[in-house]
């Protein structure tokens, strides 16, 4: 800026300093063309950085948990999706990797279904009821549950009386009444009907205590 005297000649303006920065009285004056502002830190933009989205777990991670997990035991279809899914695997890749270990055959509800059953009447001493209930727990499919229990021999009442026999030793100790209720809790729990339960709970405890003189009523 320019200051006009009346002399007709030009004079730059004097400087003006920011506070604190003015040289003391007796510096000499000093003359300068002022520097050109510079923008405020408000009015600078910054080119915003995009965060690269995080990809989820690839199908070879949920196929690799899978395997790991199948080495220690057996699950259904179901589990197997609930599994991955709890691992944190997207549902989508969870189905399709279920799918292939399928196709593989390295999961198998029908095989499972076998398995179950052959565990429960062998190591378990369950009955019908029970193994349905077992084969429904683990997510096995309807159909096949029904094609595995046909199978099945229809030996309830001989595999109820068995597991009466090992429990009534247990029992002796308890008068016949308690004895046979709590007898018939057990075969209960182990999937064996009324009339089956009640029928092998006699016939043990009849011939743990002796026959003929044991009265029931």
């Amino acid at each position: 800026m320019t200051d006009n005297h009346g002399d007709g000649g030009a004079r730059l303006a004097p400087v003006t300093y920011l506070p604190g920065a003015a040289p003391a009285d007796d510096a000499p004056a000093r003359w300068a063309i002022p520097l050109e502002s510079t923008p405020d830190d408000h009015d600078r933009t910054e080119t915003p950085v995009e965060e690269a989205e995080s990809e989820g777990p690839s199908i070879e991670d949920a196929e690799d948990l899978l395997a790991k997990r199948l080495r220690r035991s057996a699950l259904s279809e179901r589990e197997a999706r609930a599994f991955l899914v709890q691992r944190g695997i997207d549902g989508s890749v969870a189905e399709t990797t279920v799918e292939r270990f399928t196709s593989r055959g390295w999961i198998d509800d029908a095989v499972l279904a076998e398995q179950l059953i052959y565990a429960g009447t062998s190591r378990k001493g369950q009955g019908r009821r029970a193994i349905a209930q077992t084969l429904s727990g683990r997510g096995i499919a309807r159909d096949i549950a029904d094609a595995a229990l046909a199978a099945l021999p229809d030996d309830d009442d001989d595999r109820a009386l068995e597991y009466a026999r090992s429990k009534a030793h247990g029992l002796r100790s308890y008068d016949l009444e308690t004895a046979m209720r709590r007898l018939m809790g057990q075969l209960a729990r182990r999937g064996y009907g009324g009339s089956v339960a009640s029928t092998a709970a006699r016939t043990a405890l009849t011939e743990q205590r002796g026959g003929s003189g044991v009265q029931f009523r």
